[in-house]
């Protein structure tokens, strides 16, 4: 049974850091590139960065280019997703899925950037 369980959001200031973890089970996934997602009310779903196979390459929406950082750990089944100066319109729960075979969603963490 396919599981992605994020975890790590929280509310922070304009400015701050967090770092998101997304652990897989039930699939193999080091055989698969794996995407950063986040969605806000009145918003379609939108893909933040990916990671393919070997974690060497990267690739980032433009909204994010620069203050966020993708990493994965393929022993540990893990994906992180470093969050650097933080803006409100950050603002979003948070998903973790493949880049392009969707399993079935997580529940996401709540990113909240606020003053």
């Amino acid at each position: 049974q396919v599981q992605l369980v994020e975890s790590g959001g929280g509310l922070v200031q304009p400015g701050g850091s967090l770092k998101l973890s997304c652990v897989a089970s039930g699939f193999t996934f080091s055989r698969f590139a794996m995407s950063w997602y986040r969605r806000t009310p009145g918003k379609e779903r939108e893909r933040v960065a990916t990671i393919y196979t070997a974690g060497g390459t990267t690739g980032y929406a433009d909204s994010v280019r620069g203050r966020f950082t993708i990493s994965r750990d393929n022993v540990k089944n893990t994906m992180y997703l470093q969050m650097n100066s933080l803006k409100p319109e950050d603002t979003a729960v948070y998903f973790c899925n493949a880049r392009y075979q969707i399993q079935p969603w997580g529940q996401g963490t709540q990113v909240t950037v606020s003053s």
